[in-house]
């Protein structure tokens, strides 16, 4: 499988320097490596995990790559269109979705930038992000896992699955998970922006697909676009001690040739990676492979949680488009609303054990 994705990568890279003859060459710094300092855009149509239809097909025909390009502009379309003003409101108590707020509203798809193509690289255009394993799916999970998974899903089947604007957690023993606002997740508290938009690794998510580099001799800064986060990657350091965790894992880069290779441990008890557990290890490949491009890979390897490695790659493309400020944390309204309506379901509760 390895030896599929070196070979892969080799034909990318061989077919880009080809190209690079009859354009321009890239930029580089005055220390003479490639300089990746510029704006990207990283939405894309591509998923992370292979549609089970194309099997272990890596490529899309023309024909299909249009059809998935055609289905995204009439989903959006159709979920783009003003709302009916007239509109009956929500059920009371929410429709049943898990979570306090039952499913009573959220974003709507004027929100919503998942990129208008699938991706390309040697002009061929991908089935899914991932190239090992070769059927572009994840490993499977360790048994430990499974339970971890297994455990949180019935949690919520058997108490938030069936909302009926209850403070259902309180069956539960030990703390709710309404009880602190620091026990919420990062993405929702504004600390970090949800799924994993900044990485490691740095995957597309639904909106705000833009990341700024800004590169010097001894630091590269990745400035992501979602929420506000900032990766600051020193150059040839050794990592922090193990004790030392972070939110986005403690990053160190070399250059190999004219890659980037920036490796990242010490995560923290939750990384933003679905699943991830801190013994999370990625290493990333950032390499221009033209004017406008660069080729971003990514090894994830983790083995409390998935039984093996698994490996992906998709293009950042320049653009001038720039980045704005995500003032996530000052408009976050929605956060003490989902404490505030906590408080009150858990007093209603309390009246009718009255």
């Amino acid at each position: 499988m390895r030896g599929r994705i070196s070979f892969l990568l080799a034909l990318a890279l061989s077919s880009a320097a080809a190209r690079g003859q009859e354009s321009k060459p890239i930029p580089r710094t005055p220390e003479a490596h490639p300089d990746l300092s510029g704006t990207y855009d990283t939405a894309t149509l591509t998923p992370l995990e292979r549609p089970a239809r194309f099997g272990n097909k890596l490529f899309l025909t023309a024909e299909e790559a249009a059809r998935i390009e055609a289905e995204e502009r009439a989903l959006s379309e159709e979920l783009g269109r003003p709302s009916d003003p007239e509109r009956a409101a929500p059920p009371e108590g929410g429709d049943g979705s898990p979570g306090p707020y039952g499913n009573v509203g959220g974003y709507n798809f004027l929100w919503i930038d998942r990129g208008t193509t699938v991706f390309e690289l040697d002009g061929r255009r991908r089935t899914s992000i991932l190239v090992d394993p070769d059927d572009g799916q994840l490993p499977p999970l360790t048994p430990e896992a499974e339970k971890r998974v297994a455990a949180r899903s019935l949690l919520y089947k058997e108490n938030a699955g069936d909302n009926k604007g209850e403070a259902w957690w309180l069956h539960i023993e030990g703390p709710g998970p309404y009880d602190d606002p620091e026990q919420r997740p990062l993405g929702e508290r504004c600390l970090l922006g949800f799924g994993s938009t900044s990485g490691p690794p740095s995957l597309p998510v639904l909106y705000n697909n833009l990341k700024r580099i800004v590169q010097t001799e001894d630091y590269v800064v990745i400035l992501v676009e979602m929420v506000h986060d900032a990766r600051i990657i020193p150059l040839n350091r050794e990592h922090a001690p193990k004790e030392i965790r972070k939110w986005m894992g403690d990053s160190v880069g070399h250059w190999e040739g004219d890659t980037l290779v920036v490796d990242t441990t010490n995560f923290g008890e939750t990384p933003a990676l679905f699943y991830a557990s801190p013994n999370l290890h990625v290493v990333e490949r950032f390499t221009r492979i033209d004017e406008k491009t660069i080729l971003y890979r990514f090894t994830v390897e983790d083995p409390t949680v998935w039984t093996k490695p698994w490996s992906g790659e998709y293009p950042w493309v320049a653009t001038d488009e720039r980045i704005y400020e995500y003032a996530c944390h000052e408009a976050n309204y929605s956060f003490g609303g989902i404490l505030r309506g906590a408080r009150l379901l858990e007093a209603e509760a309390a009246r009718k054990r009255e």
